[in-house]
């Protein structure tokens, strides 16, 4: 086995033996399994059999899938992929990552100096280092972003770049990530679950922690404070979950502690940029980006622009606002600059680079076509401008017909299109279904501006070909990943503790408020109703369950008759149709139980529990960076157990299946209730679980207990509505303790209509409704809830279950369109964004307004 001593030889497992014999040499394992160093703080890793990686790898998947972490966007109904990660970690030495650490600095240098350049004297292209139409034709050029600046030193905030350890054993720059880097939230996610799957190499591993390197972005991005400004108020501006990094987003916000926001959440207004929040607006003056330039300000920049700030520009021009990264930065992206970076590194730095780069030509130049053109079948062909539908393409992959349609295209525009010479990655192990399995890799590091230089994460994100002959490996792609581990020294006694110095000594008084965006109290707001409208159908799906299961057969009865009345409410509270009322519900009536299942395995109706699941889900996942870990652990427990229910035909198992979906709702309960700082984050929540909860228990009593039936009739069809109001222990207890003889319909209206001291009434609702609004003020919602509690204060319950209930169905009427007019009073007052503003140019672009 070449590389690896016999005495290291005889520590390895004989899996992980016959792997590195048959990866080869070029393998990134095979040079770890080589160095003793690097063995020695690693022994277990190498000495496990396949079977236990196997198993941790079935763990792995699994946490990843509880955790919900995506890739992809996902517009509404859909949902993104599950992320992918490999259990084995790609390790590093401290020695190697010093050495590429310094190189990537250099790197950083360069690509700041000629961002500033490009945009300011543009000395590179007057003295012919880069040809001007290379820069001035790239799509990344903003002409309206002309002699913008940064405060401090830095124009680039955040960069990333990816990297290949070519066959030479020397890490190559492929690409540069300056426009909005994405990865950094991924890569801690990756090992946050690694560490937990192989705790305990982990705990016993002197490793680089990550949390300190999100410290620096914090700082990077306050350094670029504009002049005058007071103090840092930053916001991140995001796309939301149409984003195919939307989960890395969410992450980096919560690390950072910055708020996210979308183009209706911000303004400008005096020339300074808003953050619209709850009760007031908040004054931004660093923003983060996380979108393309072009897409942030649809009045200078890309005018059909439906992500963007119109004036953001012109407020950034003014130095009211700074926006990171550098809006020009996309220009730094130009796949076409690579050819000429060791040129420019001469004229700007006055030294050559450390980390050397792709070689790479720009058909733009005439030598530059000629190689391309006749060296093609060993080289990768890109637009210059990274664009939607453009993409690299292997040459050599071509048969004669699309390759002369290639030529023909570059010979059309050759300023439009580069080329890179095909460097076989190294590859990593990866943990397949039978074996382990050599697969190619990219390592994406990312650095951010600190002092005079950049600072960078150890080690970054690796992300690996899913088949050997994969040659794009990207997440678009199908590629996976893969933690990274960079060892510390030897001689270090403890691993450090990854936590910045520069974190503030003391946190901010109590009262401070960061101000919660109206996207996100809207979605906070329909994540509390979801939540209860799931919990309260769930409910009425079981005890209607249980009264098919006594009176089904029994057609003539007054228990026949309740389970009748109760589908039928069952159908008009869900609104799902077709139901128990209407065309053809005779036949559902007597044959019940399809329609059940499907009243709660049905992802695609609206109405039915898993549809319900699937918005409550998709409103979380929107304010991901605003909530518990948990959360989303309750929710892939809750779709697994539906899942697994639709994958069954077993119309009987649904009783079961409703038990655990109420067990995860009430997890999700609790931990909303105990983990939310009460602040507007809790409110929403709350307010939409309370008014969701009081309009369904109107609903629900209109169309069953305000009716007069049958006395035993009646008995039946209340305690069943008391249960599906989680009130039936109180009425018992009541009806223990009372003289005299008890009308089951007046206790129930009494019990789920005016006792404030009942969880489940809808005037405890609406008290909670007055108290959790408190946090945003709106005197109109103030007095049109106080109107319904003084209604249902001045009822004498007594007179509610009279003979007619004519009072009783009044009341509920009343009371239903009174809770509607309120939801719509919250919605107006807290949630409607300003509508978007166009310039009045065409854009001559392919993509829709949302970058698609």
């Amino acid at each position: 086995m070449a590389g690896v001593s016999q005495a290291v030889d005889q520590r390895i497992s004989p899996v992980l033996r016959d792997y590195v014999q048959r990866a080869g040499g070029h393998d990134e394992l095979a040079h770890v399994l080589a160095d003793r160093d690097i063995l020695g703080f690693t022994p277990s890793l190498s000495e496990v059999e396949y079977p236990g990686w196997q198993r941790r790898q079935r763990a792995l998947t699994r946490l990843v899938r509880s955790e919900a972490i995506t890739y992809g966007g996902s517009r509404p109904g859909e949902l993104a992929n599950s992320w992918s990660v490999d259990v084995l970690p790609f390790i590093m030495s401290s020695a190697e990552w010093a050495g590429l650490q310094a190189g990537l600095r250099q790197r950083a240098e360069l690509l700041n100096a000629m961002l500033a350049d490009f945009y300011g004297p543009r000395t590179l292209l007057h003295s012919g280092v880069v040809p001007s139409e290379l820069v001035l034709g790239h799509r990344g050029f903003l002409p309206a972003v002309d002699g913008l600046t940064l405060t401090g030193d830095h124009q680039l905030t955040i960069v990333a770049t990816d990297l290949v350890r070519a066959a030479s054993g020397c890490w190559t720059v492929l690409s540069d990530r300056t426009q909005s880097p994405s990865g950094m939230g991924y890569a801690m996610a990756n090992r946050r679950l690694v560490a937990r799957v192989l705790d305990r190499d982990y705990r016993h591993v002197s490793i680089h922690r990550l949390r300190g390197f999100f410290d620096q972005i914090r700082v990077a991005l306050e350094n670029t404070l504009p002049p005058g400004a007071d103090s840092p108020r930053v916001a991140i501006l995001s796309s939301g979950t149409i984003s195919e990094t939307a989960y890395d987003q969410a992450l980096v916000a919560m690390l950072v502690g910055y708020p996210i926001a979308q183009s209706g959440d911000l303004q400008i207004a005096d020339g300074y940029l808003w953050l619209r929040t709850i009760g007031r607006s908040q004054p931004v003056n660093i923003l983060h980006r996380r979108l393309d330039a072009e897409y942030a300000d649809s009045l200078d920049l890309r005018s059909d622009s439906l992500l963007g700030i119109p004036g953001l520009l012109q407020a950034a021009r003014r130095h009211r606002v700074s926006v990171a990264n550098h809006l020009g930065s996309g220009i730094l992206e130009n796949n076409g600059l690579l050819a000429y970076m060791d040129r420019i590194a001469e004229s700007l730095l006055g030294e050559s680079l450390k980390l050397p780069t792709v070689p790479a030509w720009w058909c733009g130049d005439p030598e530059g076509l000629a190689y391309v053109k006749s060296h093609l079948d060993s080289l990768i062909i890109k637009p210059i401008s990274r664009v939607r539908g453009a993409r690299a393409i292997p040459a050599r992959l071509l048969d004669e017909q699309a390759r002369s349609q290639l030529l023909a295209r570059i010979d059309a525009e050759p300023w439009r299109w580069s080329a890179q010479q095909y460097l076989e990655p190294s590859t990593v192990p990866v943990v397949e279904a039978r074996s382990i399995e050599p697969r190619p890799m990219v390592l994406r590091t990312f650095g951010a501006a600190d002092g005079a230089s950049y600072s960078f994460m150890p080690g970054g994100l690796a992300r690996v070909a899913s088949s050997p002959d994969q040659w794009n490996i990207t997440n678009a792609t199908g590629a996976f990943s893969k933690d990274v581990w960079v060892l510390e020294d030897s001689h270090r006694e403890a691993p450090s503790a990854g936590i910045s110095p520069r974190r503030p000594a003391h946190l901010p008084a109590e009262a401070a408020d960061l101000g919660l965006p109206p996207s996100a109290a809207e979605n906070l707001f329909w994540l509390g109703r979801y939540a209860e409208r799931t919990e309260m159908t769930s409910r009425v799906l079981k005890v209607s369950e249980q009264l098919i299961a006594d009176n089904l057969d029994r057609p003539g009865t007054p228990g026949h008759s309740a389970m009748r009345t109760m589908l039928e409410a069952l159908s008009m509270v869900t609104g799902v149709q077709p139901g128990f009322v209407g065309q053809g519900a005779a036949e559902r009536l007597d044959e019940p139980l399809p329609q059940i299942r499907r009243l709660l395995l049905d992802e695609i109706t609206q109405g039915c529990v898993a549809y319900n699941v699937g918005r409550m889900a998709a409103c979380a996942a929107n304010v991901r960076e605003l909530l518990s870990g948990d959360t989303f652990s309750i929710f892939n427990a809750l779709n697994a157990t539906l899942r697994q229910a639709r994958e069954g035909e077993d119309l009987l198992a649904v009783q079961p299946v409703i038990n655990e979906a109420l067990r995860s709702l009430l997890a999700f309960a609790g931990v909303a209730n105990e983990s939310l700082v009460r602040d507007a984050t809790w409110a929403f929540v709350e307010a939409g679980r309370r008014i969701e909860r009081a309009e369904l228990t109107v609903q629900l009593l209109r169309h069953t207990v305000s009716s007069v039936t049958g006395p035993v009739t009646e008995a039946v069809l209340s305690e069943s509505v008391l249960s599906a109001g989680d009130s039936v222990i109180t009425y018992h207890r009541r009806v223990a303790a009372s003289f005299g003889a008890v009308i089951p319909a007046e206790a129930t209206l009494d019990l789920l209509l005016l006792d404030a001291s009942n969880p489940r009434s809808v005037r405890y609702q609406l008290d909670r409704l007055i108290h959790v609004l408190s946090v945003a003020p709106n005197p109109r919602i103030e007095q049109a809830a106080a109107a319904l509690v003084a209604s249902l204060a001045s009822t004498n319950p007594r007179r509610l279950g009279g003979n007619e209930r004519q009072r009783a169905r009044l009341l509920l009427d009343e009371l239903d369109a009174g809770l509607r007019d309120l939801s719509d009073q919250i919605q107006q007052a807290h949630f409607v964004t300003q509508l978007p503003a166009f310039s009045f140019a065409v854009p001559e672009r392919s993509e829709d307004a949302y970058g698609h």
